[in-house]
């Protein structure tokens, strides 16, 4: 019997290979970070490995991994970390997806609790493979976090659930404490940047939410650097608000690869300091914006943040 070897260096993004390479830009100071190095970090890392977990920290390439990790702060990517689309900024794997892994509830949860974590956000690839997108899995994760850990607050970032026939319906009824879903960029660059996705689907998805529950927090997120406008990002931030979206994040685009979709520019952070007030003076409870800042960046402290924007609201 012969064994053969199989060589051959396996691409992380195979789909994205015929692509011509663009320019990368250099990074300007301010959006430069250390490499981890802390004991926190060590053991996050350990309590992920030890139960078999994905991290979207990891997955996606984040830049505040060492600063999240170093307090135990992770984002578990449920569903596998293989997605099944090809969205032209995104560092995770695209191809054909792991059968479900029915016990990785159990194994959130009990990570969560060996965290000891207050807050934590759950997120997943695209399953368009599955009927329900993944719905279902979302919904026992969940239930598995509020049996293990009941003190724990739980943010979802979802996908879309597009022509998933209402299956989203399920996770809103989980009632999880924010329900994410992000917009990514202006419209304009949908076909290029998010392909695979539609933008008034996704506005849709987020205002529906609140009409089912609306005590829900709902959150979206957008990227700037791509070649949008300011005027582009004032009216998602209008759309956002139409929508009742309670929380915006909005953070710099950075390019994984050559393969990947340039970076127009590097936002400068008083740019950033002036999208925060605008969208403030729009009605958002929390906004949170400056050239690191990601959909999970300090979750849980926003979070406090955001109920407490509510009930002075309310006062």
């Amino acid at each position: 019997m012969a064994t053969l070897i199989d060589n051959k260096i396996k691409l992380r993004h195979p789909e994205k290979r015929n692509r011509p390479d663009t320019p990368l830009l250099r990074k300007p100071d301010w959006i430069r970070v250390k490499a981890p190095t802390s004991k926190g970090f060590a053991e996050t890392q350990d309590i992920v490995r030890s139960n078999g977990l994905v991290t979207v920290c990891q997955e996606a390439g984040c830049p505040n991994i060492g600063e999240c990790w170093t307090k135990k702060h992770a984002t578990m990517m449920i569903l596998g970390e293989t997605c099944t689309r090809a969205c032209s900024f995104c560092n995770v794997s695209t191809g054909k997806p792991s059968p479900v892994d029915h016990d990785e509830p159990r194994r959130v949860a009990d990570a969560v609790a060996q965290m000891g974590l207050e807050h934590v956000v759950i997120t997943s690839v695209d399953r368009d493979d599955l009927e329900d997108g993944g719905a279902m899995h979302f919904v026992e994760v969940i239930s598995a976090i509020r049996k293990a850990s009941p003190g724990t607050t739980i943010e979802i970032l979802t996908p879309d659930f597009l022509r998933k026939d209402g299956w989203e319906n399920r996770v809103i009824d989980a009632a999880p404490d924010v329900f994410n879903h992000n917009l990514e960029t202006v419209p304009r660059l949908y076909l290029s940047i998010r392909p695979g996705a539609r933008y008034y689907h996704s506005l849709r998805l987020l205002e529906r939410v609140k009409q089912r529950d609306p005590k829900q927090f709902t959150k979206s997120g957008l990227m700037v650097g791509l070649g949008e406008t300011k005027e582009e990002v004032m009216q998602v931030m209008d759309d956002m608000r139409s929508a009742d979206i309670d929380f915006l994040t909005i953070g710099q685009y950075l390019q994984p690869t050559r393969k990947h979709a340039a970076v127009d520019r590097f936002v400068h952070p008083d740019e950033f300091k002036a999208y925060e007030e605008i969208a403030r003076s729009k009605g958002f409870l929390m906004v949170s914006a400056s050239p690191l800042t990601r959909s999970s960046y300090h979750a849980g402290d926003d979070f406090a943040k955001l109920k407490a924007a509510r009930l002075k609201l309310k006062a």
